[in-house]
């Protein structure tokens, strides 16, 4: 089984064999320079490969846990025992681990069937962090923790009891939601540091620079070490030459282990966030125009987001807004309904995170919310239809697409593009639409596609 850490490989391993006689070995990174460590407990002190191979022959089942940390000799014998068959193996790995030749030619030589376990996917990750809570967990809250731990189980469960003792998880007449600074305990520390590993002083600098500075432009930042970092999965550069950590987590740990004086040096002036936002904004205005609707690198705008900070940045309402809208035209409508709330958190009668909470509260049947929110949002805003669907009112639905003067404007609702195909009554300005969000209830008659979360 491989799979990367945290994930579950030796839970699932333990239930596996779970009534059934065996016996289990592991490799440990400060034992890979002493032959047959792994097998310490069962062989004696000086034995040879093929003594130990007959001393093992009365071993039914083997577990081998973190084979890719197994030193040369004891990778040898397991690969040894599997071409012999007497012994059932089950060798549990780390796909990037390094692991010795012997043991990744376990599976490449076909000795042995591989099992890669994926991460779970956010919607399974959500039901498992509400069962832990028992309620309903907010869709920033939940993408922020999915987002974090990198489908490390360990590190959620840490994350989650650290989030809960700092105070920060709250839930007042709604869903769980958490804003605020991550709490960097030692043990989510610890668990975070693992996943860096071993960095010269060079690459921890230029770690260091991105955690308090990202996005940063490739070219401020020395390139033979980004190369590196690049390589290690540790740092992502875009196509648009902008680098960033990879792990979520790293910034805040980085951040936290980081001395006083240090950090004041390191740290954004307000000038350079404010047009991080604004560039953000940008970029989000684009996608949207343009139908890029890839999911998103999380930047400064979620950074303050989430960590409750930003309240003097006039551009965050804006920032919200936007993200809610593509989220909204990505399908991912909770998403679009948490990031109105948190533009409304900031300014209240910010009228596109209105229209936008309206969208999203109609789509998933919250009428009066969409009631509300649309009395505040703007008389032309097409949330209307949307509305007007959801309370069955297909007719007028139909009649309010063709009412909506703001249709060819980049704030507009822009659905018109998908409809076409379909002989959807359209106004004559819609043809310059991108828009990909089509409405269930009012088009179900003509056929048009809807999101995949449109139940």
């Amino acid at each position: 089984m491989i799979g990367a850490s945290g994930i579950g490989k030796t839970r699932l391993g333990t239930e596996a064999v779970r009534g059934t006689e065996h016996v289990m070995v592991a490799g440990t990174p400060g034992a890979r320079s002493i032959p047959l460590a792994a097998f310490a407990h069962l062989l004696p002190d000086t034995i040879s490969l093929h003594q130990a191979a007959k001393a093992l022959r009365a071993v039914r089942v083997l577990v081998v846990d973190d084979a890719h940390l197994l030193d040369d000799a004891s990778a040898t014998l397991v690969h040894h025992l599997a071409v012999h068959g007497r012994t059932r193996l089950l060798v549990l790995a780390r796909p990037d681990g390094g692991a010795p030749e012997a043991v990744s030619r376990l599976w490449t030589g076909d000795l042995l069937p591989r099992l890669t376990l994926d991460p779970l996917p956010r919607e399974a990750w959500t039901r498992l962090i509400e069962a832990e809570l028992g309620g309903h967990v907010e869709a920033l809250t939940a993408g922020r923790l999915h987002r974090a731990c990198q489908g490390d189980l360990r590190l959620l469960r840490e994350l989650v009891d650290a989030v809960r003792a700092s105070g920060r998880l709250t839930r007042e007449a709604g869903p769980w939601t958490w804003r605020g600074p991550v709490p960097v305990t030692s043990r989510v520390g610890e668990l975070a540091e693992a996943t860096i590993g071993d960095v010269d002083a060079e690459e921890r600098e230029t770690l260091e620079l991105l955690a308090f500075g990202e996005p940063l432009e490739a070219s401020v930042l020395p390139e033979a070490v980004l190369e590196r970092l690049e390589a290690r999965r540790l740092v992502d550069v875009d196509d648009r030459s902008a680098a960033r950590l990879v792990h979520p987590l790293h910034g805040p740990v980085l951040r936290a282990r980081t001395g006083r004086l240090r950090a004041d040096r390191l740290r954004r002036t307000d000038r350079d966030l404010g047009a991080a936002l604004a560039a953000e904004c940008d970029d989000l205005m684009e996608r949207s125009r343009s139908g890029n609707v890839r999911e998103l690198p999380a930047g400064v705008g979620d950074r303050l987001a989430e960590e409750d900070a930003g309240w003097d940045e006039p551009a965050m309402p804006e920032f919200c807004a936007r993200r809610a809208r593509l989220a909204r035209l990505r399908g991912e409508i909770r998403d679009a309904l948490s990031w109105s709330r948190e533009g409304l958190r900031r300014r209240a009668d910010h009228s596109a995170c209105l229209a936008e909470l309206a969208h999203a509260a109609a789509y998933l049947g919250d009428l009066e919310t969409a009631r509300w929110a649309l009395g505040g949002a703007s008389a032309s805003t097409p949330a209307r239809t949307w509305l007007l669907a959801a309370e069955g009112d297909l007719d007028g639905a139909l009649r309010s697409l063709t009412e909506v003067s703001v249709l060819a404007s980049h704030d507009a609702f822009d659905s018109y593009g998908v409809f076409a195909p379909h002989e959807v009554p359209v106004p004559h300005d819609a043809s310059t639409s991108h828009d990909m969000f089509a409405s269930h209830d009012v088009f179900a008659p003509y056929k048009v596609p809807v999101p995949h979360d449109a139940s």
